[in-house]
């Protein structure tokens, strides 16, 4: 499974808006890999922001 689709994974399952640090606790992945995943899915738009720093699946 891509990095991408992890996290993505993770905010479905979590179901509340998660920063990176919880996202990277969860998925065991790299912060640095969590934080490319995330702007991948930012571009995309397949993430919404409704806080700042904080994330969630759309």
């Amino acid at each position: 499974m891509e990095a991408k689709e992890q996290v993505l994974e993770a905010m479905k399952k979590d179901g509340s808006p998660l920063n990176a640090g919880k996202i990277v606790e969860i998925t065991g992945l790299d912060r640095k890999v969590v934080d490319k995943a995330m702007k991948q899915l930012k571009q995309e738009e397949a993430i919404v922001s409704p806080k700042r720093c904080y994330w969630q699946a759309k």
